[in-house]
C-alpha cells in the first residue's frame, strides 16, 4: 500500500491548488491523504483494487447568481476579494481501479458513513474506517464499479466526531434559538449543550419549561431553575414530579449563527464538480476528461431527509443549469426533511415519538407531487422547483415500514386530506415490510430495556441491495424499475389506526404513532412554537398473523415464524409512545396445543412447517419470486436459502 504524505500529495495536484476560474463549483481540492492501494490491496473481481482519497473541497458561491438566493443568509456573510462566500467540506472516495462511471454519493449521517452497514452488511465502525480488508463488508459497491464519495454538509459536526463542513459565520448576528432535551435520568443538576452560544448569560433573559409529553402545556414548577456554566452549557436544576422522559424546553437569545443552508450547497457544488470538472483539480478526472457519467444521491435517515431538502429547495441544479444527481435514493426518511436552511438551524434535530416534535423539519410539503394544504391553503411539493428547470432525477423513496409509524411516512403517498396520490412518472415509493429504522445487518430478535416487545432483526439490506442495481439500470438504459410497493386505500392496505389488528394475545396494539402536526413558530421572539392542526395519518393493514400486507415483503415476512411489527411501545418512562426507531416481534406458538390454550387465532409453527425442511422450501420458493419481481437479486435469494435450510436466517 502508498501512502501519500500530504505535502507530496499536493505537490501531485500542481496549479490545480489555485483558484478555479470565476464560476467555478470548488476553488480548491486540497488532497490530505492517498491509499493505493485502499483496503489492504483488496481486489474487487474484474474491478481490481480499491484507492481512497481523503480530502477538503473550497466552494465559493456568488451571494447574486439565482441559483444560490434559496441559501438562508447567504447575502450577509463574509466575502472573498471576489464576492464570494466560502465554505470547506470534508471528501473521502473510494473507487476501483476500473470504474463504471457511476458515482455514488452517500450524504453522510451526523457525520458517519451508514451505506456500509446497509449495503455491505459491514460494522459502522468499518464504514467509518475503510482501511482493512472486510470494512467493505461484502465489496457490493465496488464489485460493480461504483465510485463511492462522501461529503460533508453539517456545520455543528466537531472535526473528532466525522465528516462535517468549516461555514462562514454571521458574527454580531443575534435572534431567537430553542433547545429541546429529554435526559432519561433524574439527575439534578445536569448540565446540558446548546447549539448556538447564548448572546446574554442572564438567566433572566431566557425562559425554561419542563412538560411531562409534547401534547402537555409547558410549565415552570416552583424547583425549576437553570443558570448559564458559560455561552454553550447550562446546568437545569430539575422539580419534583417528573420522570427522566420529561421535556425540557430552553427559549433563550441566541448569536453568531454559521451559514449552515451552505451544507447543502456544498453537496451540490462538489458532486457536479466531482462529476464535471476535467481539470488537474479533480482527483477523478484523468488525462482531461471525467471519469464520471452518471451520479447518483443516496442518503439514510438524516441524509435522506437532506436528499429530500437538496430536491426541495431546487440545489439538484447547480450553478450553470446542469443536473447534479441523475438519480437519488432517500432510505428511511418517511415524509420529513431536514432543519438545516435557516438562522439558527439545528440540522441534528430528528422529530420523534417524544423528542423534538416542533422542529420545522417535518412540515409541508411531504409529497413529491404537488399538492395542496388543507390546514393552510398552501400549494407545493418536492419536485416543484426541480420541474422548471428540468433536473428532476429519477427518485426511489425507500421506507422501513417504521417510517409509518414513527416518520409519518404514509404523507408521502396521500394527501393532506388522506386520499391515495399518483406518484409522478420518476417517482417509485417501496417500504421494506415488518423492518424497524435501521437494525444492524448481524441482529438477532432480543429484548432490550425500555420496549415492551422483544425487538425486530428485519434489515433492510438485500432489498437495498436489489433496487440500487434497479435505480442503476433505470438511470443507464432507461429500463423502468420495479413498481412501487406502498401501503395504499385504493388496495385496502393503508387505513386508520383503530381496529388494524386482530385479537392476538400478548401484542399490546393500542394505535400508537407518531401524529402529523401543522406547527408554526411563536408569535413572538420568546415564544414557543404553536400546534395549529393535525393532519390525518393512515397506517399499514396486516393479515391474519399480524403482519403487514404490503411492501417488499423478503422472506422473513413472506414466510414468517412470528408477527412483526415495525411499532414497539414502551415500557417505564415515556409511557403511551413508540419505542423509538424499534420494530417488534411476537412469536407464534410452537404447537396447535400451545394455540389453543392461550386462545391464539395465528396458526403455530407445527402446522405451517411439519419440519425445517417445509420451511426452507417455503424460504425459497419466497426468494425466487422476489428475483422475478427484481426486488432481490439472485445471489442474495440462494444466500437467504440456504440460510434457511440450515437454521441460520434471522429470526
Amino acid at each position: 500500500m502508498i501512502r501519500l504524505p500530504r505535502a507530496m500529495a499536493l505537490a501531485m495536484l500542481g496549479g490545480g491548488l489555485a483558484a478555479g476560474p470565476a464560476g467555478a463549483e470548488v476553488t480548491r481540492f486540497e488532497i490530505v491523504s492517498a491509499e493505493t492501494p485502499a483496503l489492504q490491496g483488496r481486489s474487487f473481481g474484474e474491478r481490481g483494487t480499491a484507492e481512497k482519497i481523503t480530502g477538503r473541497a473550497t466552494i465559493a458561491l456568488d451571494p447574486a447568481d439565482p441559483h444560490n438566493a434559496i441559501i438562508a443568509d447567504l447575502a450577509l456573510a463574509p466575502r472573498t476579494a471576489e464576492g464570494r462566500v466560502e465554505a470547506t467540506a470534508d471528501v473521502v472516495l473510494l473507487r476501483p481501479q476500473r470504474p463504471n462511471g457511476l458515482l455514488l454519493v452517500e450524504i453522510p449521517n451526523r457525520g458517519r458513513k451508514l451505506i456500509g452497514p446497509l449495503v455491505e452488511g459491514s460494522s459502522s465502525q468499518a464504514s467509518g474506517r475503510l482501511e482493512r480488508a472486510d470494512d467493505a463488508g461484502r465489496g457490493f459497491l465496488l464489485s460493480r464499479g461504483y465510485t463511492l464519495a462522501w461529503i460533508g454538509w453539517q456545520g455543528d459536526i466537531a472535526p473528532a466526531a466525522g465528516m462535517g463542513i468549516r461555514l462562514p459565520v454571521l458574527a454580531g448576528v443575534t435572534g431567537p434559538s430553542r433547545e429541546e432535551w429529554s435526559f432519561d435520568t433524574t439527575t439534578s443538576p445536569i448540565e446540558a449543550p446548546l447549539t448556538w452560544p447564548a448572546a446574554d448569560l442572564d438567566p433572566a433573559k431566557a425562559r425554561l419549561t419542563v412538560r411531562a409529553k409534547p401534547e402537555d402545556p409547558r410549565t415552570t414548577p416552583p424547583g425549576l431553575s437553570f443558570r448559564f456554566v458559560d455561552p454553550k452549557r447550562i446546568a437545569i436544576t430539575r422539580p419534583e414530579g417528573f420522570d427522566g422522559s420529561a421535556l425540557y424546553e430552553l427559549i433563550y437569545t441566541a448569536r453568531d449563527p454559521a451559514v449552515m443552508g451552505l451544507g447543502l450547497a456544498a453537496i451540490r457544488d462538489v458532486a457536479t464538480f466531482l462529476r464535471h470538472d476535467t481539470s488537474a483539480r479533480n482527483p477523478l478526472a484523468a488525462n482531461g476528461r471525467s471519469t464520471i457519467d452518471r451520479a447518483v444521491g443516496f442518503g439514510i435517515s438524516q441524509s435522506g431527509r437532506v436528499l429530500r431538502d437538496l430536491l426541495y429547495l431546487g440545489l439538484n441544479e447547480d450553478e450553470r443549469g446542469r443536473m447534479v444527481f441523475d438519480g437519488m435514493m432517500p432510505h428511511i426518511a418517511g415524509s420529513r426533511r431536514s432543519f438545516t436552511n435557516a438562522r439558527f438551524a439545528q440540522p441534528g434535530r430528528n422529530p420523534g415519538p417524544h423528542l423534538d416534535r416542533s422542529y420545522p423539519a417535518d412540515q409541508f410539503p411531504f409529497a413529491y407531487e404537488t399538492t395542496t394544504d388543507a390546514l393552510t391553503g398552501r400549494r407545493d411539493g418536492l419536485l416543484l422547483r426541480c420541474r422548471l428547470s428540468n433536473t428532476c432525477p429519477r427518485l426511489m423513496h425507500v421506507d422501513s415500514e417504521y417510517e409509518l409509524w414513527g416518520s409519518r411516512g404514509a404523507l408521502v403517498t396521500t394527501d393532506t386530506r388522506g386520499a391515495d396520490l399518483a406518484q409522478p412518472p420518476e417517482v417509485r415509493v417501496y417500504m421494506v415490510t415488518g423492518a424497524p429504522h435501521f437494525a444492524d445487518p448481524d441482529a438477532k430478535t432480543a429484548s432490550v430495556p425500555g420496549c415492551a416487545l422483544p425487538v425486530s432483526p428485519i434489515h433492510a439490506g438485500a432489498a437495498s441491495r436489489a433496487l440500487l442495481v434497479a435505480l442503476e439500470a433505470w438511470i443507464t438504459d432507461r429500463v423502468a424499475p420495479p413498481a412501487s410497493r406502498y401501503p395504499s386505500r385504493a388496495d385496502g392496505t393503508l387505513g386508520p389506526a383503530a381496529h388494524l389488528y386482530p385479537p392476538i394475545p400478548g401484542l399490546p396494539y393500542t394505535g400508537l404513532h407518531t401524529p402529523a402536526q401543522w406547527v408554526e413558530p411563536g408569535a413572538g421572539p420568546g415564544d414557543p412554537p404553536a400546534l395549529r392542526g393535525t393532519y390525518p395519518l393512515l397506517l399499514p393493514k396486516v393479515d391474519p398473523d399480524g403482519n403487514t400486507l404490503a411492501g417488499i415483503r423478503l422472506p422473513l415476512i413472506e414466510v414468517p415464524r412470528a408477527t412483526y411489527t415495525a411499532w414497539n411501545p414502551t415500557r417505564g418512562v415515556a409511557a403511551d409512545t413508540l419505542c423509538n426507531q424499534k420494530g417488534g416481534v411476537l412469536t407464534f406458538p410452537a404447537t396447535k396445543a400451545e394455540a389453543q390454550a392461550a386462545h391464539d387465532p395465528r396458526p403455530s409453527l407445527a402446522e405451517r412447517y411439519p419440519d425445517e425442511g417445509a420451511y426452507a422450501t417455503a424460504v425459497r420458493a419466497a426468494a425466487e419470486r422476489m428475483v422475478a419481481e427484481r426486488t432481490l437479486l439472485p445471489s442474495d435469494a440462494d444466500e437467504m436459502a440456504k440460510a434457511a435450510a440450515e437454521g441460520r436466517l434471522a429470526r
